[in-house]
């Protein structure tokens, strides 16, 4: 029992030092090649001095012995040697990948530099294993931002919303191109290049990039993409969707390495589709939801099956800039609803019975008032879980998520570059779960 107290008085000192560490810090290098934290414009003397206080005891009141004793051996200098010495040696190699697999992933990175080791887990199946088996409660946000002075200066920032940070990167071969995050599927990211009309898969979390094939049929820039794991354990099989408002459609098997069609759209929907090329697609298991207009519905993809389906759905009144989502399993609906002078966003819930939409939830009033009387135009980035929306209106363009597990609203802050601090412009962006372990 005495040991479990000291195993646990240590994963508490751990936590607590790594919980200050993560306050302090203000970026992270994906490649590992360099750390830097807000203790960079600090001297000596004030680094000591913060130091100094971790380790001190804090409290005023009086200890006892055996506490002194305790606090005395679990201090910064001693911690890493009985971490070493008592633990991690004779820690088993599975479950010393299992601690790791759950760390934050700003944490995961930085450990990666400690040795050659701990760099190749990311490439392992066994540490994929166990990663798998951590579940991810809120995804990130791979957004196209470009300077604001036109597309020349285009590149790539991840979003945290759990810790409200941007995250920049570039992910070679893929910048300057005109690109659209069109969709995900886990840890990967769909890329659209309009000029060549070609798609890409990346994990922008470790940089890894994969043109795929030409598809073997003509199409024009505005098809909606859909894009479903196969292979939910390791993140690494996957099949992409493209349909075209003529009807036509590809499906891209990442085992064969091709793109093929299976299946036909069923006579009863009405050609050329009335799609929102904006809108988003929604993946639940194996099916891909679409949603069209004229009428007003989903259309529905078994990438298992190859079956299409069809469901005439009527949309909500004075609605609009509306697109699907999804939540635990769930379809939900969220769009602009305007009347009279007053705008708001909402949110519905698929009722399966009845094949409606019931409202479930709507921004705060305090917010709304923002876009009392004037034009609102919103689109929808990310909708796994978690929303990222644009609300643009008069000389604003405000960025907002919402979380529809804890129907939760909060405001995105601007996306800055960390080094001239000069904001960047949002073009498009998709919402992914960051696995490290997922390649293209």
């Amino acid at each position: 029992m005495e040991r479990v107290a000291v195993l646990r008085q240590l994963v508490g000192e751990i936590q607590a030092f790594r919980d200050f560490y993560e306050r302090r810090w203000c970026s992270f290098d994906f490649d590992g090649s360099s750390i830097e934290d807000d203790y960079c414009c600090l001297d000596l003397e004030e680094k000591s001095e913060i130091v100094n206080m971790l380790e001190a005891n804090m409290s005023p009141n009086k200890r006892s012995r055996s506490e002194k004793s305790c606090r005395i051996l679990f201090t910064i200098p001693n911690l890493i040697g009985t971490m070493e010495q008592e633990i991690w040696k004779e820690l088993p190699e599975d479950l010393h990948e299992a601690v790791i697999a759950r760390l934050p992933i700003a944490t995961l990175f930085r450990f990666r530099i400690v040795c050659q080791k701990w760099n190749s887990l990311l490439t392992s199946n066994s540490f994929s294993r166990h990663f798998s088996e951590v579940q991810l409660m809120n995804p990130w946000f791979y957004t196209i931002v470009h300077d604001g002075f036109g597309f020349d200066k285009v590149g790539g920032a991840m979003y945290d919303p759990s810790l409200k940070k941007w995250h920049h990167l570039s992910i070679p071969g893929v910048y300057p191109k005109m690109f659209l995050s069109v969709a995900s599927a886990g840890g990967l990211v769909c890329l659209l290049d309009l000029n060549t009309r070609h798609f890409y898969i990346c994990n922008p979390l470790i940089k890894a990039f994969k043109e795929l094939p030409p598809s073997s049929a003509r199409f024009c820039s505005r098809v909606v993409v859909g894009m479903v794991l196969t292979d939910n354990a390791t993140n690494r099989s996957y099949k992409v969707v493209w349909l075209g408002c003529n009807g036509d459609y590809e499906i891209y098997d990442s085992v064969q390495n091709s793109w093929s069609r299976r299946g036909s759209l069923p006579q009863s929907v009405k050609l050329p589709l009335s799609i929102n090329f904006k809108a988003q697609t929604v993946c639940i298991g194996s099916t891909i939801y679409f949603i069209r207009a004229n009428p007003d519905g989903i259309l529905r993809y078994d990438v298992s099956t190859g079956i299409w389906k069809q469901f005439i759905i009527p949309l909500p009144l004075h609605i609009s800039d509306h697109t699907i989502a999804e939540c635990g399993g769930k379809v939900m609906l969220v769009g602009l609803v305007s009347k009279n002078a007053a705008t708001c966003v909402c949110i519905w819930e698929l009722q399966k019975m009845t094949l409606l939409w019931k409202e479930v939830d709507r921004m705060p009033n305090v917010s709304c008032l923002e876009y009392y009387g004037k034009p609102v135009k919103m689109s929808c980035m990310g909708n796994q879980g978690m929303l990222m929306l644009s609300l643009r209106s008069i000389r604003s363009n405000r960025f907002i998520t919402y979380d529809l597990f804890k129907k939760k609203w909060e405001k995105v802050p601007d996306c800055t570059l960390p080094i001239n601090k000069r904001k960047q412009w949002i073009a498009c962006g998709t919402a992914f779960y960051p696995f490290p372990t997922a390649l293209p």
